[in-house]
């Protein structure tokens, strides 16, 4: 009699393993569908979606070629061949200068700030549950751009001390909310409602420093707020590409727990994930990552929104996808940023002012859907 409902255990365990494979199987034939691969040993096996694989070569296909354009055009236009020569260290010396000395930080910077801005607005939104979790929405950038100004009208501060002051009210402002926003977990709606809240506060709080500022204080800071990449250098690239290469990995590293957590709390705690730690690990991460974007290139707007959604739609993912988050943020900053230099041309134009009417414009369509969708 005991030995029964084992054996039916082991039964339905076996016919549920039997439908999984075979369920497997047939998404593995199917075009476009997920495809099941195994290391020679068998003992490694992952699931490639040639969809996703194809939209994140396109997206890093887009920003290369997009990366390419800023170095060519300009006043000084450099076709792409000596262009390519001027990379190797040869060429004329305009070529080298305009090149290596001018462009190419710019680019960089560009590139980094717009992944660090797009992995960040996705762990904001898959945190909260809710395409309006970016940064910039909910306080964070705020926090950060509060730091950054504090630092620059009261310490008159260095490069690396307004990094330090823009992280740090980052991280500050990631606490502040968090600790708001708890009561028996974070809730998506919660989170952004106390987030605009504090951001409000932020937001006056820097406009107080400005009124006490110098007037050539006050104005670099407020050339500083618009967000611009112009008269980036090297300087910028080493500050940001060193909090890249340090917090994106760990960001990376919490994505398998992250989309477990965007089932439901209880369902992640169910699944053995430690929902408050990964919470604030995230937030804490994101948020510094945010503050060093910030720092180098100022609050630049919408990026970190638009972004997650953006490559979610075109992957049909259905949950944050972090690293495609990196790949359009990276495309859409640099494509701003080209446009900022050109459509103007002589004048330039801050790329925030480009990308903050971009982004207005995606977010009314965003508010558009929620509304539609009975969410808002």
């Amino acid at each position: 009699m005991t030995l029964t409902p084992a054996r039916t255990g082991e039964n339905a365990a076996s016919g549920a393993q039997s439908a999984d494979t075979d369920t497997a199987g047939a998404s593995a034939r199917r075009p476009g569908g997920p495809r099941a691969l195994r290391t020679a040993g068998g003992r490694i096996s992952f699931v490639v979606r040639p969809r996703i694989v194809s939209v994140y070569a396109g997206l890093l296909a887009a920003t290369v070629a997009v990366f390419a354009v800023s170095l060519s055009v300009g006043e000084y236009s450099i076709p792409l061949p000596r262009v390519l020569w001027a990379l190797a260290g040869e060429g004329e010396r305009l070529d080298l200068f305009f090149v290596r000395d001018v462009r190419l930080p710019r680019a960089w910077v560009a590139v980094l700030v717009g992944a660090a801005l797009g992995i960040s607005g996705g762990v904001f939104q898959s945190l909260s549950r809710n395409p309006l979790g970016s940064p910039d929405i909910i306080g964070f950038t705020g926090g950060a751009s509060t730091g950054a100004v504090a630092t620059i009208l009261v310490l008159g501060g260095s490069m690396v001390q307004v990094s330090i002051g823009a992280m740090a009210g980052g991280v500050a402002t990631a606490v502040l909310v968090y600790l708001l926003a708890l009561k028996q977990g974070v809730q998506g709606y919660r989170l952004v409602l106390v987030g605009i809240g504090i951001n409000a506060l932020l937001l006056a709080v820097r406009d107080y420093l400005m009124t006490r500022a110098e007037l050539t204080e006050a104005l670099t800071a407020h050339i500083w707020m618009i967000g611009s990449l112009n008269a980036t250098g090297w300087g910028e690239v080493v500050a940001v590409a060193l909090a890249c290469a340090v917090l994106v990995p760990a960001i990376l590293a919490l994505g398998p727990r992250l989309r477990l957590m965007e089932m439901g709390e209880q369902a992640a705690r169910g699944l053995g994930v430690p929902v408050q730690g990964t919470q604030v690990t995230a937030m804490l991460a994101a948020s510094a990552l945010t503050g060093a974007a910030i720092a180098v290139a100022g609050p630049i707007s919408f990026i970190a929104l638009a972004a997650p959604q953006l490559v979610r739609r075109l992957a049909r993912t259905s949950g944050t996808a972090l690293l495609g988050a990196a790949l359009m943020g990276a495309l859409l900053l640099a494509a701003a940023d080209l446009a900022a230099q050109h459509v103007l041309a002589p004048t330039q134009l801050p790329v925030g002012v480009v990308t903050a009417v971009i982004g207005g414009s995606y977010l009314v369509w965003v508010l558009y859907r929620e509304w539609r969708t009975g969410n808002a």
